[in-house]
């Protein structure tokens, strides 16, 4: 079973996704803790709805980003946490967290990476032109959405696509993947070769 930490900063649909799959018994693990950097989150009163623990962990604005992340280690390690999940969370996370927690953070990003990573991967994509994008799913590395790759989904873009609607419709697709993702994980069924990552179903 994974003991899973999740972190959010937003509404925390893909968090819902977990929270739904574990309650359904699609997905063999324990949300140990919620933590927020932002503490209006919508995602927070979620949890809680699924009576899961919440916490919030606000930045200050002149600290180092490895001060932060000591202080979310110390967390994660308090409630006996062994798999780290970004859901929406909005900070880029160092060394200090991603050495504790080697190939057990995993990220979701709406795009098919290496292509555009970061922020407004969607609009990325439609300023583009692109005819084709997705989300996919990644261990997290000191990069930003660097690591490597565990699953990923194709999304169309329509001819009238806004930012907004593609979002929406890749979202759906992330809600499923990152749960795919964890289940794969909690039953061993991921191998690690160098960058690659490959399913042993």
């Amino acid at each position: 079973m994974l003991k899973l930490g999740i972190l959010v900063s937003g509404r925390g649909s893909n968090m819902v996704s977990i929270l739904e799959a574990i309650k359904e018994k699609k997905l063999d693990a324990d949300v140990k803790i919620v933590i927020s950097n932002k503490p209006l989150a919508p995602a927070l009163q979620k949890a809680e709805s699924y009576h899961v623990k919440t916490k919030v962990l606000s930045s200050i604005k002149t600290e180092p980003r490895e001060i932060y992340d000591a202080k979310l280690l110390k967390l994660l390690i308090e409630y006996d946490v062994d798999t780290v999940v970004l859901a929406g969370f909005t900070r880029i996370i160092t060394s200090v967290l991603i050495n504790a927690f080697k190939y057990r953070i995993i990220n979701i990003h709406p795009a098919l990476l290496p292509s555009f990573p970061g922020l407004h991967a969607q609009k990325q994509a439609l300023d583009y032109g692109c005819k084709v994008t997705g989300c996919t799913t990644h261990f997290v590395d000191t990069g930003v959405d660097t690591g490597s790759i565990i699953l990923q989904e194709p999304v169309s873009v329509l001819d009238n696509d806004t930012e907004e609607t593609l979002s929406e419709r890749i979202l759906s697709v992330e809600h499923r993947l990152i749960v795919k993702s964890l289940s794969y994980l909690s039953r061993d069924k991921i191998i690690i070769d160098g960058r690659r990552v490959y399913i042993n179903e």
